[in-house]
């Protein structure tokens, strides 16, 4: 049981939980070893979203809502971390949400549908096919989902399914607290913010964004720029950390 005045209560249980989420074959143990990644980085950023990620944030949702064909690209941790968020994104945006996976089972496959639709999500089910140019399963997906789309959001994401995703002419839009990252580095749009910090300011803005604002957003931005902010933000709390 950790107490809720421990300094470092809200990072001990998102870790318990994804823990329990482990044992019951929603995430994997190398999703563990990722999460701890992002974490680290979101320390070193000071654990809060920054002006930067702010209009990235913006941005994001002004590309969702001016796609003809917006989908939310689901991972395991993800779902663990965010399903109930990840719902009221749907809702806001009208993106479509697919369940994509690497280390990628029927059985996991279901436990991560099942927790999402029961946090209200409507999740694209069907007959996955191999679309992108991969050789693991992260190939696999929908055609009437990440086939057919024009936007895709994918938080957490695989480095080369981001480059894929984008070498087939798709918007990508990925949450990575690494900005260092091949992820990162490759996304047409990146959100360098922790997942649940994100997702509802992506939601907050899909709601309150209306004509020429989603038009003037969802254009002429240099993603370098986010990253470049990113890394700086990161040296500049170094160059302070003792002082």
């Amino acid at each position: 049981m950790i107490p809720e005045d421990h300094p470092r209560y809200r990072s001990l249980a998102v870790r318990e939980h994804l823990a329990r989420c482990a044992q019951e074959g929603i995430v994997t143990l190398e999703g563990l070893t990722a999460h701890g990644r992002g974490e680290a980085f979101d320390y070193l950023m000071g654990e809060e979203t920054s002006p930067a990620a702010l209009r990235a944030e913006q941005i994001a949702a002004a590309l969702l809502l001016s796609a003809e064909h917006p989908v939310i690209s689901v991972n395991g941790n993800t779902a663990a971390l965010a399903a109930g968020l990840i719902a009221g994104l749907q809702e806001a945006s009208g993106a479509t949400v697919e369940v994509n996976l690497f280390h990628r089972t029927s059985a996991r496959m279901a436990k991560i549908t099942r927790l999402l639709e029961d946090q209200g999500v409507r999740v694209l089910t069907g007959v996955p096919e191999r679309l992108l140019p991969l050789s693991h399963d992260r190939a696999l997906c929908l055609r009437a989902g990440i086939g057919l789309a024009d936007v895709v959001l994918v938080p957490l994401e695989d480095g080369d399914r981001c480059q894929a995703l984008c070498a087939m002419g798709k918007t990508v839009i990925t949450i990575d607290l690494n900005p260092l990252s091949r992820t990162a580095r490759a996304a047409d749009l990146t959100i360098v913010d922790e997942l649940t910090r994100a997702v509802p300011a992506i939601t907050q803005f899909c709601r309150e964004l209306h004509g020429r604002e989603v038009t003037t957003l969802s254009k002429g931005f240099d993603n370098r720029e986010f990253l470049q902010e990113a890394i700086g933000d990161i040296t500049r709390r170094l160059e302070h950390a003792l002082d």
